[in-house]
């Protein structure tokens, strides 16, 4: 089985991909996953992130924001917190400490994360990969 972090832009695309680039790649990404092929790692504040771009960007209302927060619940993401010294790490290299969370976890984990990010990118090396 393939272990991965997907960071928020890859998460994205499976709900809502409207004005989102990159849907097909992300939503193979989702059928790996659904399939059982896919063991995916992300840090806690993914969650926080996906209600955070529904609520502003999308422009979810309420109960369309309750429904994702069920969803989000409901998926068997592996949550882990990277350690703070990692981030901080990450951080002072140039990523934002919410970014710096995903790359410190995919180089705690030993795998890669996945992002649509070029700053994360450009930063991560071969930590990370692009969504397409």
């Amino acid at each position: 089985m393939r272990e991965l972090v997907l960071d928020a832009s890859v998460l994205a695309n499976w709900y809502h991909a409207e004005g989102e680039s990159d849907v097909e790649a992300a939503r193979n990404l989702k059928a790996e996953y659904e399939a059982g092929d896919l063991l995916v790692f992300v840090p806690p504040l993914l969650h926080i992130e996906l209600i955070n771009l529904a609520g502003r960007r999308w422009r979810f209302a309420e109960a369309d924001l309750l429904e994702l927060a069920r969803a989000l619940r409901n998926l068997r993401f592996t949550l882990r917190q990277p350690d703070l010294e990692n981030v901080a790490r990450w951080t002072a290299r140039g990523l934002t400490a919410y970014d710096a969370c995903y790359v410190a976890l995919a180089e705690e984990r030993r795998t890669t994360v996945v992002t649509a990010d070029r700053q994360m990118l450009s930063v991560g090396g071969p930590l990370t990969i692009a969504l397409a």
